[in-house]
């Protein structure tokens, strides 16, 4: 019995001994607040604490900042780990944010927010008030840094990004990867032009040399002027490593769905895409409901079908689907 004790307590020192605070918080503007408050949910939930496991929509609280338009909540969770999220305007699922598709995952169409805690520091890892339904805090401008690996050796300490955006630091922002040897992060800047430039490690001597053709001062450029997803160059390079095994953020075969929940009709806009095959309504055992041509807007009106939950299914030409709720009042 003690030595389960030990073991228990042993392994609470090590959770704890890498656990960091990490601030979520998100910007609600100009939207109303529904009465039933701000939340945020995610694959987070379980690891922090709360008792209804990940993405539980009504148990993690985002309080209100003052008399701001931000709410935010502060949760402990082990570092060196990638954590998905989102948003909710209220406690039930389907009040989630729609992410654009400049901040998302992306990959698999996976769209939700991502977050990647690199540091077990004492302080609060935190990003900035993210605007509800949008891609950064207020005033800024999201900026997804990629490069491709796939011609180099990851060493063990992770590749990092340095440039003027975070004081040409080659050990504090360190970059994450989703799969085929490329890495990434999100940071927000103002508009302006930035010099950066990637390290395949944490130290000056480990940087990229870069070619003539997308050299500036030693170093790669941006302007930034709009949220702005760059493209996966290989490192030390001013074109991509091998163009067929580059994932690239994509709004193939994605689509927005508003106003929902709804009583009258739902829009679903379409981001149109060549190898779209299907779309169709579906009930909750499956069954389809309505079939639609693969236009970019399509209209649900409640006179064509009963009140209920439904999902909106798309189907691409490999077989690929991806599925939205909607609930019709």
């Amino acid at each position: 019995m003690k030595k389960l004790v030990f073991v228990a307590f042993l392994l609470l020192a090590v959770t704890n001994g890498f656990a960091k605070k990490v601030k979520f918080a998100v910007d609600m503007d100009t939207f109303a607040i529904s009465p039933n408050g701000i939340h945020v949910t995610g694959d987070f939930q379980a690891i922090a604490g709360y008792p209804g496991g990940d993405w539980t929509s009504n148990e993690t609280v985002c309080i209100q900042e003052g008399s701001t338009t931000i709410y935010s909540v502060i949760v402990e969770l082990p570092a060196f780990a990638k954590y998905e999220y989102k948003f909710v305007n209220g406690d039930q699922f389907y009040e989630v944010e729609f992410v654009p598709v400049e901040s998302r995952v992306g990959y698999d169409f996976d769209d939700n927010r991502w977050l990647w805690v690199d540091s077990i520091a004492n302080d609060t890892t935190f990003v900035g008030a993210i605007k509800f339904a949008g891609n950064a805090p207020a005033g800024l401008n999201l900026v997804r840094y990629l490069v491709d690996l796939n011609n180099q050796t990851a060493i063990s300490n992770r590749p990092h990004v340095a440039g003027n955006f975070q004081n040409w630091n080659p050990a504090t922002t360190s970059l994450y990867s989703f799969g085929d040897s490329i890495f990434e992060i999100i940071s927000y800047v103002d508009s302006g032009t930035y010099q950066y430039k990637f390290v395949n490690g944490n130290a000056w001597g480990f940087d990229e040399s870069i070619p003539s053709a997308c050299n500036v001062n030693g170093n790669r450029s941006i302007t930034v002027a709009k949220d702005t997803v760059l493209s996966a160059f290989c490192f030390g390079s001013c074109t991509v490593c091998n163009p067929t095994a580059v994932h690239v953020v994509s709004a193939q075969s994605e689509f927005s769905i508003f106003p929902n929940p709804a009583k009258d009709f739902i829009r679903v806009n379409l981001y149109k895409s060549s190898n779209l095959k299907s779309i169709q309504l579906t009930d909750l055992a499956g069954r389809i409901v309505l079939k639609f041509a693969p236009e970019s807007n399509i209209q649900i009106n409640r006179n064509d079908i009963p009140s209920g939950i439904y999902f909106v299914v798309l189907q691409d030409g490999d077989g690929k689907k991806t599925a939205k709720k909607i609930i019709l009042q």
